[in-house]
């Protein structure tokens, strides 16, 4: 049976590079594209795959792709389009957060926000609005996955505020250490752009969905990893997990909803 053509974004380390080894060392038949910006960085993210995961018969190939660029996403679906024509599962998973940049002033609180939307917003959308043709082409069940955020709207509101404690009256708010807003609002962003794929592609059958990967130690936007761990983050391996169970069609029924571990995520 031919292996099933997997393109993962943002691979080179994290919950990404994780969701990669899981496919690798799964008994199904993958070929995984390891999505990268940096050609160098996923050069050495193949390499540690490998080695880590001598024994699979599974293959993974580097695919150079950067969000923030048209250009560089029309490549890469060239490369794919010339190479096996067709894509089955499409995990959304490069983003980036940019508030810790703006709490040690490396740049301005439009800028922090602006970059967020454009990468894990805009870039993620025009990714797809590029890979539906080779996702049409699947000969089984097409699947496309994004990924959520720290929390939805509705977990936020019920509270408790998660990950930002209370904070003192009075401005500037001193005690904020851990900001995540910009990347939160497009991570809630995201959720709706989830919502209009499921309805563009419920006819064409490919299945979208978001997939909650937990609050995993991943040092996104320079945060440092022993701090999210103080917080309760786990090894991004559980997101990893999490991502192949939904792109194996172990959540098929739940196409169209913010999946949790086991259940869902209200908005």
């Amino acid at each position: 049976m031919a292996p099933k053509i997997v393109v993962v974004t943002g691979a080179n380390f994290g919950i990404g590079f994780e969701a990669v080894k899981a496919f690798l060392q799964s008994p199904n038949s993958y070929h995984v594209y390891l999505g990268s910006r940096s050609v160098e960085k996923g050069t050495q993210a193949i390499e540690q795959l490998r080695a880590q995961c001598p024994q699979t018969k599974n293959t993974v190939e580097l695919l150079q792709v950067d969000l923030g660029s048209d250009a560089s996403i029309e490549k890469a679906f060239e490369k794919v389009k010339n190479g096996p024509g067709h894509v089955d599962v499409l995990i959304n998973n490069a983003g980036a957060g940019f508030d810790h940049d703006f709490l040690q002033g490396k740049m301005s609180l439009r800028d922090c926000f602006n970059q967020a939307y454009d990468v894990n917003v805009a870039g993620t959308n025009v990714m797809i609005w590029n890979f539906i043709p080779l996702l049409l082409k699947s000969t089984t069940t097409p699947r496309i996955l994004f990924l959520a955020g720290l929390s939805q709207m509705t977990a936020a509101a019920e509270g408790p505020y998660f990950p930002t404690p209370p904070l003192a009256a009075g401005w500037p708010k001193k005690d904020i250490s851990f900001e995540t807003i910009g990347y939160r609002c497009s991570k809630t962003a995201l959720s709706m752009l989830m919502l209009d794929w499921n309805h563009k592609l419920q006819a064409d059958g490919v299945k979208v969905f978001s997939v909650s990967p937990g609050f995993c130690a991943t040092g996104l936007g320079g945060l440092p990893e022993e701090m999210t761990k103080a917080m309760g983050a786990v090894h991004p391996s559980e997101g990893g997990q999490r991502l192949i169970a939904v792109a194996e069609g172990k959540r098929d029924a739940d196409a169209g909803k913010i999946l949790d571990k086991e259940g869902f995520i209200p908005w």
